[in-house]
């Protein structure tokens, strides 16, 4: 079973969210209280079931807040990033260098999210 690792950094609180074999499949922005990081899970966990917009492909078809975007950052690797219904964005991915990984990485949010327990670390 998954869980959100909530810690703080030297700007506010950030929170990981790993799989039941403690690897990372996204990480959010810094939060600058706990409370608003621990927000930022719920939000994940209310979003994730959200549908994928490619951004990979020419002439991807747009997709209603809240949403998947699968992208191509600037070293040619792939990554994703969950926004929120507002278009925050609440989690993101690291590199992958396949999409296909990059989708398992969003499956495994919809996995893992739901029941994944907080906890604190220091």
């Amino acid at each position: 079973m998954g869980k959100f690792a909530v810690k703080q950094t030297a700007a506010g609180f950030k929170f990981d969210l790993k799989a039941g074999n403690g690897e990372i499949i996204a990480s959010s922005q810094v939060y600058k209280s706990e409370k608003t990081c621990r927000n930022g899970v719920e939000s994940v966990r209310k979003n994730c079931a959200a549908a994928v917009e490619d951004q990979t492909v020419e002439n991807y078809a747009p997709v209603k807040h809240p949403k998947f975007e699968v992208y191509t950052d600037k070293a040619g690797e792939i990554r994703f990033r969950l926004k929120a219904k507002n278009g925050q964005i609440i989690a993101h991915s690291e590199g992958y260098k396949s999409k296909k990984s990059a989708l398992n990485g969003i499956e495994s949010i919809g996995k893992n999210a739901p029941d994944a327990a907080v906890e604190k670390v220091e």
